[in-house]
């Protein structure tokens, strides 16, 4: 995800856009260059960034705040949602808490104490600033980076995300990403019949069979919390149409042929589930 510039780095974390690009120059944060040859910066470069705003406010020698910086971004996890990390400090060792994990990456008295999530609050900001259809408020974004931030926000401000997926599709009303997201928000939140609504759109993503495949598997489970066994049963089989490996969609459709009688599907479904199970691979998104 790289929907963020200099200037919103800036506002969202105080640090001068100078230093931004400079940290960006040096390496110190992964991010690329946009389109135009502007700096364009990710989620997890964010966090990065923040750890460099607390550690020039509290004086910490240049030095040694580029080395911290070095090795979060080498110890960060890169390939999966950071809403369950904190920083801290302990003693004079920074400590990075992540679900069960704890690890140093540094040491001395670097005066850190976050959650990721703060990050994703803040972000929240320019979600409601940043009205793409809004003649007279700021510069249009695409639907891509709204998009983008949907996926950043949803763990720390779940109600920004569904707002980011909404402006997504007032952009673009076939942003399949974003029908999906906001569709499971919104089985989250009970609101079932609009997710109902919003699956469907992407379950009908053309040349995209994973994206169309999890749509059909999340699209069963709501049947299922709605009491549409048989049409539950329909989209899971669908579901396994564009992707075979999608183990949830194999155990949920034995369970419900099970239900029904009809034995040697279940079984079937059944088998084809511990395969994938014992080579690792679940699939699906509950």
């Amino acid at each position: 995800m790289w929907g963020y510039r200099a200037r919103d780095v800036t506002r969202l974390l105080g640090l001068r856009e100078p230093e931004v690009r400079r940290y960006a120059r040096e390496g110190l944060v992964p991010a690329r260059r946009g389109a135009r040859g502007e700096w364009r910066f990710s989620f997890q470069d964010l966090v990065l960034l923040r750890v460099a705003a607390d550690l020039t406010r509290a004086s910490v020698p240049a030095a040694r705040l580029r080395r911290a910086l070095r090795r979060l971004r080498q110890q960060l996890p890169a390939d999966r949602s950071l809403a369950g990390v904190h920083l801290s400090a302990r003693g004079d060792e920074v400590v990075v808490r992540d679900g069960g994990t704890t690890w140093q990456p540094d040491s001395g008295q670097l005066l850190i104490d976050f959650d990721v999530r703060e990050v994703a609050r803040q972000v929240a900001t320019l979600v409601r600033e940043a009205s793409p259809l809004d003649p007279d408020g700021p510069p249009a974004r695409s639907a891509g980076e709204f998009y983008e931030w949907g996926c950043d926000l949803e763990h720390g401000a779940p109600e920004e995300a569904a707002a980011a997926y909404r402006r997504a599709l007032e952009l673009d009303p076939a942003h399949d990403g974003a029908h999906l997201n906001l569709g499971r928000l919104l089985q989250e939140r009970g609101e079932l019949d609009e997710a109902e609504r919003h699956y469907r759109s992407a379950r009908s993503s053309p040349g995209q069979a994973g994206l169309a495949g999890l749509a059909a598997f999340n699209l069963g489970t709501l049947l299922e919390d709605r009491g549409r066994g048989d049409e539950a049963l329909e989209a899971y089989e669908e579901a396994l149409a564009s992707e075979p490996a999608m183990a949830d969609a194999h155990f949920n459709a034995a369970r419900l042929l099970e239900a029904r009688g009809r034995k040697v599907e279940a079984l079937r479904h059944l088998g084809a589930y511990r395969k994938l199970q014992g080579a690792g691979l679940r699939g699906g998104a509950r």
